[in-house]
Formats: C-alpha cells, structure tokens, sequence
C-alpha cells in the first residue's frame, strides 16, 4: 500500500538526519530547468564526455532526460561537505566523492523500503568501475547514478530554488545529489 505524500515526506525527512546532510530542499520536478546549454558544457569542457554511461551522449538528448525527470512529481535536492586543503587539487577534491556517493546510493535504498520508485542523479559521473565499459554494455545498470549535468540541469538554478548554499570556501567540496521520486504513473 502506498503512503500518502504527507507520511512519503515526512519520513523521507526523517531518514534524511541519519546522513551527513547539510542542507536539502524539495522542489516540484517542473520546476526544475532543464537545457541544452548545460550538455553543451558537458561537450566541450569534461573528459568524461563519450566515456561513461552515466554522461552524454550515452544517455540520451536532453529532451529525453527531461521527459523521464519530470515522470516523477518530486526532487529530493541535498548536500554533503568535505572539507580539503585546496578545492583547485583535483586529486584531493575527488579522493572526497566516494563518501558522497555511499550516502546517495544509502538514500536510494531508504527510498526502495518506502517501495518508492526513484531516479537518482550525483555530482560527477558514475565510478562505480574503475574503467567504464562504454560503449559496450554496462556491468552494473542497476546501481549506475547519472551526473547531474548530464540531463541538462543546472545546479546552481536547482540550489538557489532550494535555498542550498552553492560555495562555501576554498577548503570545502560542495557534492550535490539530486533523486526524483513519486513517479507519476499517468506521464509514462
């Protein structure tokens, strides 16, 4: 039996004070702003980009990613902290991410014993695998989080509309996790 949307938010905020969230903030999925500029970005400035299944072109335009988004009414926007001797060494700012990332697939699964459907999104794009199997198939689909970026969302718009601070300083690593829930039967 499914919970109403009151008892869904309610514990989601609930499980929320068991992780090391800073701030968090819900938003109407159609409220969030999807474009081709930000896949633009993706294009020309990430290495990534062609590489993993979790970038483009691998999943797919942005048109796309937007429709399958917005088949869930709700997008669950949160932020985790970690703190590094300079956010410029890229080394050091990334050794922080799998951290994140635990909290993010943690959530995910609090969502799956609510039996709530979700789309999870991360900062970067998917290291689960050392070497992304791109182009041939993918080893762990099922555990695959897309970057953020790469269905055309633009973090800063979705942190300013959740009232999330987008920088801090430059020994703090802002990681952003984006999950849409409450799948909207009637829009599949």
């Amino acid at each position: 039996m499914k919970i109403s949307e009151a008892d869904l938010f309610e514990k989601i905020e609930a499980f929320l004070a068991d992780y090391p969230i800073c701030q968090y903030g819900f938003l109407k999925s159609e409220d969030i702003l999807f474009s081709d500029k930000v896949r633009y970005i993706c294009e020309k400035e990430c290495p990534r980009y062609g590489k993993s299944w979790s970038c483009p072109p691998a999943v797919g335009e942005v048109a796309d990613c937007k429709k399958h988004c917005i088949s869930y009414q709700y997008a669950l926007v949160f932020t985790t902290l970690s703190e590094v001797e300079d956010i410029d060494d890229m080394e050091e700012t990334l050794a922080t991410r799998p951290e994140h990332e635990e909290v993010v697939h943690a959530i995910c699964q609090e969502l799956e014993q609510l039996s709530e459907a979700y789309f999870a999104l991360s900062s970067e794009s998917c290291a689960i695998c050392s070497q992304c199997a791109y182009p041939e198939s993918c080893r762990h689909p099922e555990h695959m989080i897309p970057c953020i970026e790469s269905q055309g969302i633009l973090v800063t718009d979705v942190a300013e509309k959740c009232g999330i601070e987008y920088f801090y300083d430059r020994h703090t690593v802002t990681w952003y996790g984006i999950i849409f829930f409450h799948h909207d039967q009637k829009s599949c």
